[in-house]
């Protein structure tokens, strides 16, 4: 099972004017989930999360820990929350209906009425019912 929210990184640290390399994460946005690469969409919201992400000083704010061992945060790069500009280009869907950020609702909202991205399509199909399909199929 790949998801595009299943981020490799790199952390590295600044001691000294000396960088080293700390070691890998895996990191699962917080509340958001993406499309499968297989799914419409999934290849888009890859290309622009690796945009987005790779080779960049990141902020990562770690919340808990997943069933799989990943991390579970929230990234920015630059300034910009990573799970913001993909609610709003239409690339993913709101995940967790306990969130209390309302502003994860509207990012969502505004992307579906504006038809952006995979709110394209009439009734694009959530990529955890995709999953729980696949694995039903077995």
């Amino acid at each position: 099972m790949h998801s595009i929210s299943k981020l490799l990184m790199r952390a590295i640290v600044n001691i000294h004017n000396e960088e080293i390399l700390a070691r890998k994460y895996r990191i699962r946005l917080r509340r958001i989930d993406t499309p499968e690469s297989s799914m419409p969409y999934g290849k888009e919201a890859k290309e622009e999360l690796i945009r987005l992400v790779v080779e960049k000083s990141l902020k990562v704010l770690i919340f808990d820990e997943d069933r799989y061992g990943r991390c579970v945060g929230d990234i920015y790069c630059n300034g910009v929350f990573v799970q913001e500009r993909m609610l709003k280009k239409g690339l993913v869907w709101r995940y967790g209906a306990n969130d209390k950020r309302p502003e994860l609702e509207k990012w969502e909202k505004d992307a579906r009425d504006k038809r952006i991205g995979l709110w394209a399509s009439a009734n694009p199909e959530k990529p955890w019912e995709w999953r729980k399909n696949c694995r039903e199929q077995r």
